[in-house]
C-alpha cells in the first residue's frame, strides 16, 4: 500500500466515500505524495511520452502557428507567450528556437509558464536557460495584455467527476473502501441540474464525465484574448462532447488499475472540447492533430530533417512523424482547439 493510499483510506473511514475529482486531485498534486509534485514523469524513464518529446517538429510547428497568428493580428508588443503545463520545457524550447527568425517576436514576448510542480519547474528553468520566465500557479494571474498560449496534454490531467445515467437521474462514481482497498462505486440516484442538457443525448447506463475546473481556466484565457487579442492552442486527447468511461492510469508506459497505487501512476481522462469552447467568449476552431500538423507542413519539415539522417536515426525520425500524424496513432485521438478573437482569422492549421 502506498502512503497516499493509507491517507485516503483513513479519510474515507472518517468522512465517507470521496468523489473521483477529490481522488484525482490528491493522487496528482498532494504536497507530499502527489504524482506530479514528486517526480519527472516524462520520457522513456518515466511513465508516458508527450508529442514534444517524440519529435522537435511538434513544438516548432506550434510555435510558427502562434507566430503567424501574432503577425496576422498586427504584431502587438508586448504580449504574453504562455504555456499551461509545460512539462520539461521541451515544447517551449522548440517553439522559441523555431521563432527566433520572426522579426520582433522574441523582443515582444513575455514568457509565462503555468506550472504547479516544483520538480518540473526546475526542469523548465534548465530547458529555457537564457529566457526570462515568470512561473504562475493559474491562468487568472496572466497579465491583461495580448495572449498567445499553448496547452498540450494539460486539460486531461484536471480532476473529473463521473456520472452514470439512471432512469430516475444520475449516480456519481465515488471512491470508497472494500476490504482495506480503494474501490469505486455508485452513489444513490439523484437529479443533477448540471447535466440536465445531457438527458437528450444519453440513455440509462451511459457515463458522462465533467471537469468543473477546466471552464474557469479557459474563461481566463478567452477573456484576455477577446479583450486584447491573441490566440490559444489547446491540444489533447478527447472528443467534441463527453460520453463513456475514459478515466485511466498509466505507469511505466503501461495502462494500470487507477486505484492500485495512488500517487505512483498518472491519472487522466479524455477532454470534452465542446465544454472548453463553450466556456470561452472567443471564436473557436477545431480539428484533429494529424490534420493540424499536415496543414502546417509537417511532411515537408520531416523530409528536410530525414535528408540529414541515416540508419536508425532516420528510421526513428520517420516513425515519430507517423506517430504524430497517423489516424491509427495520435493523429485522430488527439484534437486541437483554437481560441481567437472574432475579428481575426483562426491560427494556421485550423483553417
Amino acid at each position: 500500500m502506498t502512503p497516499l493510499a493509507d491517507l485516503l483510506l483513513r479519510r474515507i473511514r472518517a468522512t465517507g466515500p470521496i468523489t473521483m475529482a477529490d481522488y484525482m486531485a490528491d493522487c496528482l498534486l498532494h504536497p507530499e505524495h502527489g504524482y506530479y509534485t514528486t517526480r519527472d514523469p516524462f520520457g522513456a524513464a518515466g511513465d508516458f511520452t508527450t508529442a514534444p518529446e517524440i519529435s522537435q517538429m511538434f513544438g516548432e510547428l506550434v510555435g510558427l502557428a502562434l507566430a503567424q497568428s501574432w503577425l496576422d493580428q498586427g504584431a502587438p508588443s508586448p504580449f504574453s507567450l504562455a504555456e499551461l503545463g509545460p512539462g520539461r520545457g521541451t515544447l517551449m524550447a522548440d517553439l522559441l528556437r523555431a521563432t527566433k527568425g520572426v522579426a520582433g517576436f522574441h523582443a515582444a514576448a513575455r514568457l509565462h509558464l503555468i506550472e504547479a510542480s516544483p520538480v518540473l519547474r526546475t526542469c523548465q528553468a534548465q530547458a529555457l536557460n537564457g529566457f526570462p520566465c515568470t512561473w504562475l500557479t493559474d491562468a487568472d494571474h496572466l497579465p491583461d495584455q495580448p495572449l498567445f498560449a499553448v496547452a498540450n496534454e494539460f486539460f486531461d490531467a484536471l480532476p473529473i467527476r463521473q456520472f452514470t445515467r439512471d432512469p430516475a437521474g444520475w449516480r456519481e462514481t465515488l471512491i470508497g473502501e472494500t476490504g482495506g482497498t480503494l474501490t469505486p462505486g455508485l452513489s444513490a440516484v439523484a437529479p443533477l441540474a448540471a447535466l440536465s442538457h445531457r438527458v437528450c443525448d444519453t440513455k440509462p447506463g451511459d457515463i458522462v464525465e465533467i471537469c468543473s475546473s477546466a471552464a474557469p481556466i479557459v474563461e481566463a484565457l478567452g477573456q484576455r484574448i477577446a479583450a486584447h487579442g491573441g490566440a490559444a492552442l489547446i491540444i489533447d486527447y478527447g472528443n467534441w462532447g463527453s460520453k463513456g468511461d475514459t478515466f485511466q492510469a498509466l505507469q511505466s508506459h503501461v495502462f494500470t488499475d487507477p486505484f492500485a497505487a495512488p500517487g505512483l501512476a498518472d491519472l487522466t481522462a479524455h477532454v470534452d472540447f465542446r465544454a472548453l469552447a463553450t466556456a470561452s467568449p472567443t471564436a473557436h476552431a477545431f480539428t484533429d492533430q494529424g490534420t493540424f500538423l499536415t496543414r502546417l507542413g509537417i511532411a515537408a519539415r520531416s523530409a528536410r530533417l530525414a535528408a540529414q539522417l541515416t540508419g536508425d536515426a532516420r528510421e526513428n525520425h520517420l516513425a515519430a512523424t507517423h506517430r504524430l500524424t497517423a489516424p491509427a496513432e495520435m493523429g485522430s485521438l488527439f484534437k486541437v482547439l483554437a481560441l481567437y478573437p472574432a475579428n481575426a482569422p483562426p491560427p494556421p492549421g485550423l483553417n
